[in-house]
């Protein structure tokens, strides 16, 4: 496809011929005040242009001119409104975006301070039970403590009593008699 194209590009330029002047060039033809004076040709006919023109100037104006700019103009209204409007939806867009967003911190800080509030009540709580259970440990150590106290006292004394008649008995039979 390239290669065609530079085909018909070059066949184009090697076929093309010179361009020459015409013989009846004029640089200046409006020496003969358009046609006016000497009745030389010229631009007699720029003036029908002229008058046409100054004659349709009005009615266009009043036709289409005014009527476009107008419709022009009330366009650039309407996208300045709506650029105002936007201007303005942004200005609330952002208001309720910070009320928004200092409701959110509140919401936070009140949930942070009633999370702070369990914790520290949880704690005391706890508090609370461990001191109660470490309490009544201690009075089921102290309860087991005397009880083993007094079992002991009472393992002592039936232990005294049983080893005096073991010594009474041992002594009997050492000596061979019966003691008092």
């Amino acid at each position: 496809m390239p290669g065609r194209l530079f085909v018909c590009a070059a066949a184009l330029v090697l076929g093309a011929a010179p361009a020459f002047a015409s013989d009846k060039l004029e640089l200046i033809p409006d020496y003969a005040f358009f046609g006016l004076i000497l009745d030389k040709p010229g631009f007699g006919s720029l003036w029908i242009m002229i008058i046409g023109f100054v004659a349709l100037i009005f009615p266009l104006n009043k036709l289409i001119f005014q009527p476009i700019f107008r419709a022009l103009d009330e366009r650039a209204d309407r996208i300045q409104g709506a650029r105002d409007r936007s201007t303005q939806l942004d200005k609330e867009a952002d208001s309720v975006l910070g009320r928004y967003e200092e409701a959110i911190r509140e919401a936070r800080a009140e949930s942070e301070t009633a999370r702070q509030g369990q914790l520290a009540g949880a704690r005391d709580e706890q508090a609370v039970l461990t001191n109660q259970a470490r309490s009544e440990a201690n009075a089921e150590l102290e309860a087991a403590r005397i009880s083993l106290s007094r079992s002991l006292e009472d393992a002592r004394t039936s232990l005294r009593a049983e080893a005096e008649d073991l010594a009474k008995a041992a002594a009997e039979q050492v000596l061979g008699r019966a003691l008092s």
